[in-house]
């Protein structure tokens, strides 16, 4: 009897094994996206993933991170918890100038050109933070909104890099994918969970 059922046993173990995988992080376009990330004693669940397509090249592939799952773009968008975005880099193409050119672009798209002054000084040093290093394929940038100190935490391969201050520069950035007028619609629907 003992020999019958060691086998089902086996089974049922590397099953759980690959379920329990499987619940912690998902996979899309070759980049594991981690079902939670750890902020400052904190645990950020994700809310939903996607990819940035431009000109029929997949750019990046993003993840949105929630203290509370929420389909509410301006929930979110309003919310003073923290909150954070992952987006890892899936081409050669795209360079640390083009990336912050393109964040930029979202962001007047998002808020409108007449209120892009207001963000001229966190825009800069959003654009000093992300040059530090060449960006290149595979490099991954968290960039994690902190109520304590009301700022964005920049982080490149996880090693911090700086920080971004102002709540309403905050709403502006996550607005480059969460607003009325986003980058992309369907990768909002993605991040929201709208799949």
């Amino acid at each position: 009897m003992k020999n019958f059922l060691l086998p089902f046993f086996t089974l049922f173990l590397f099953i759980q094994s690959n379920v329990a995988t499987a619940q912690n992080q998902f996979e899309t376009e070759g980049v594991i996206v981690p079902r939670n990330i750890e902020f400052q004693g904190k645990t950020l669940q994700l809310n939903g993933f996607g990819t940035r397509s431009k000109m029929w090249v997949d750019v990046y592939v993003q993840a949105l991170y929630l203290t509370t799952l929420s389909q509410e773009a301006q929930y979110i968008l309003d919310s003073d918890t923290e909150m954070g975005i992952r987006i890892q880099i899936l081409s050669n193409l795209v360079s640390s100038k083009k990336l912050t050119k393109s964040l930029n672009s979202g962001m007047e798209k998002s808020v409108g050109k007449e209120n892009m002054k207001q963000f001229e000084s966190q825009i800069i040093l959003l654009e000093s933070l992300m040059s530090t290093e060449e960006t290149r394929k595979d490099d991954a940038f968290n960039l994690i909104y902190n109520p304590i100190d009301a700022s964005i935490w920049l982080y490149k391969n996880n090693k911090l890099q700086g920080k971004i201050p102002g709540f309403e520069f905050k709403k502006a950035f996550f607005g480059i994918w969460l607003s009325n007028n986003p980058v992309d619609e369907d990768l909002k629907n993605d991040l929201l969970g709208k799949y």
